[in-house]
């Protein structure tokens, strides 16, 4: 087990966010890693180098009711998120740059103007990563399930009553799949007054959402808003464990 410093790796992944670059090991650094079939520990974390995967602890914070994301912190938006994690969001943020991941900024807009009368609109950019959880199944065995398999159409949205473009639902987008690829947007690095450096999914808990903040970790390809329905998402508790059980959360790059 290689248990890394969170301050040298705080450090490396300040540069990153900063200068948008990805993490660059050293050719003894990058050497070790895809040579050891060793685990590397984060807190709350562990990094299959070899195999390219971060697990993170977590436990299930939600078995019922309306999402608007995957995972956040503890404290924060529990009532929303299927599972809760015990890790930091820019621990996590490492783990993805030590495999090879490359972020890339949540959704955003900017003035290009100086009244600030016209924006310019950015999408969400970043590599791909499949999210899926480890579960216990009903003989107790430990098994990986794509995220999909715990989320499903809501029959309707409460929150869309009288809204213009409230519509019922059909059969087909009931029988819509939830996508189990986010990007790895990255949330952002921003100074703080005392000179330091605040990640901002570490505040605000916006580790893997549906809908768009434009400060999360990981993000949908789309931008996404309760003001124009697109959430109308719901927990699938069909192979979920019950509430506060321990899951791992799994996240795996994609070709980019």
């Amino acid at each position: 087990m290689i248990a890394l410093s969170t301050r040298s790796v705080f450090y490396s992944l300040a540069c990153c966010a900063l200068f948008s670059t990805p993490l660059l090991l050293s050719a003894a650094e990058d050497s070790t890693l895809k040579a050891s079939s060793q685990v590397i520990q984060l807190p709350g974390i562990e990094i299959d180098a070899e195999k390219r995967i971060v697990d993170v602890s977590s436990k299930v914070s939600l078995t019922e009711g309306l999402l608007e994301l995957i995972a956040c912190t503890e404290g924060t938006k529990e009532h929303e998120a299927i599972v809760r994690i015990n890790a930091m969001p820019i621990h996590v943020h490492t783990a993805l740059l030590l495999i090879g991941a490359r972020n890339g900024t949540p959704a955003m807009q900017q003035p290009i103007d100086e009244a600030g009368t016209r924006w310019r609109h950015y999408r969400p950019s970043g590599d791909p990563i499949a999210v899926s959880l480890l579960v216990k199944d009903d003989s107790g065995e430990i098994v990986e399930r794509p995220i999909s398999d715990f989320i499903k159409r809501a029959e309707e949205d409460p929150y869309a009553q009288g809204m213009a473009w409230q519509q019922p639902i059909t059969d087909e987008e009931k029988q819509e799949k939830f996508p189990d690829v986010f990007l790895f947007t990255g949330s952002h690095l921003i100074d703080t007054k005392d000179g330091g450096k605040q990640y901002l999914a570490d505040q605000s808990g916006h580790v893997i959402t549906i809908s768009t903040f434009g400060d999360e970790l990981l993000g949908l390809a789309d931008v996404q808003s309760r003001d124009n329905g697109e959430l109308i998402w719901e927990v699938d508790d069909t192979h979920l464990p019950p509430l506060d059980s321990e899951v791992k959360l799994r996240l795996r790059p994609r070709a980019r």
